[in-house]
């Protein structure tokens, strides 16, 4: 039976996984999707890795953008020959033009239209175009893959330069920016599990000790006693 798979993964743990997976399963409802977070220091991709292993022929994988499948165009360009081989199907929701349909469908239309004569040199000759027909599609493939990531680059590299300019001029107007210093940021883990701590705590008059407790939240004594200590100078801030 064929799968449809979704594969989603972010560079940084700034960057967000639910874009894409809503992507994903807006265009393929039944994909079932593979989330990885992974950082452009880190060169094993343990998510993508078990899924390849997987994959077979007929199988299709979703991206959301080319840049999703690899690091690089020539790291890209490869999986992308690879699978084309081993006849998965690879669809980039944002550049349809180099799903790997375009380019299985152009070669279809052509081999189908050569047959076997009976005659050994004839045969010969059109087992030489079909392997040039198969080389030459994956060469156009190549340059388009490798154009898509240009252009990813180019965008990413264009919001880069508007955020570095938006943050210079910001700082020119007097405007903080990001975090001031010494500034708390309550975590969610933390809002969540303040309110417990101070109800449920001997520590603030309730009746489970700090092993109970952090049994209860699932958190480390690390966790527990920090926020108690913060809870300590401030509790009517849960």
């Amino acid at each position: 039976m064929s799968m449809i798979w979704g594969y989603a993964r972010v560079s940084t743990p700034k960057q967000k996984l639910e874009r894409q997976v809503d992507n994903i399963r807006r265009a393929f409802p039944d994909a079932v999707i593979i989330q990885e977070e992974f950082t452009g220091a880190t060169l094993d991709r343990p998510k993508w890795n078990g899924l390849e292993t997987r994959l077979k022929c007929g199988d299709t994988v979703v991206f959301d953008e080319v840049s999703r499948m690899s690091r690089n165009a020539i790291e890209g360009m490869d999986l992308y020959e690879q699978l084309f081989d081993k006849g998965v199907r690879l669809v980039f929701l944002k550049e349809p033009h180099i799903n790997s349909d375009v380019y299985r469908q152009a070669m279809d239309v052509q081999m189908t239209k050569q047959k076997e004569t009976g005659h050994a040199s004839t045969d010969k000759l059109i087992s030489t175009i079909t392997e040039a027909l198969h080389d030459y599609m994956i060469d156009l493939a190549r340059e388009q893959i490798q154009l898509a990531f240009q252009t990813a680059q180019h965008e990413l590299d264009f919001l880069h330069k508007r955020t570095r300019e938006g943050v210079r001029k910001a700082q020119a107007d007097g405007k903080q920016v990001g975090r001031a210093e010494g500034a708390h940021v309550e975590t969610k883990k933390a809002k969540e599990c303040k309110p417990k701590i101070l109800k449920h705590s001997k520590s603030f008059g309730g009746s489970l000790n700090d092993e109970e407790l952090k049994q209860m939240l699932g958190i480390s004594y690390g966790s527990l006693y920090k926020y108690k200590r913060e809870l300590k100078k401030d509790p009517a801030t849960p």
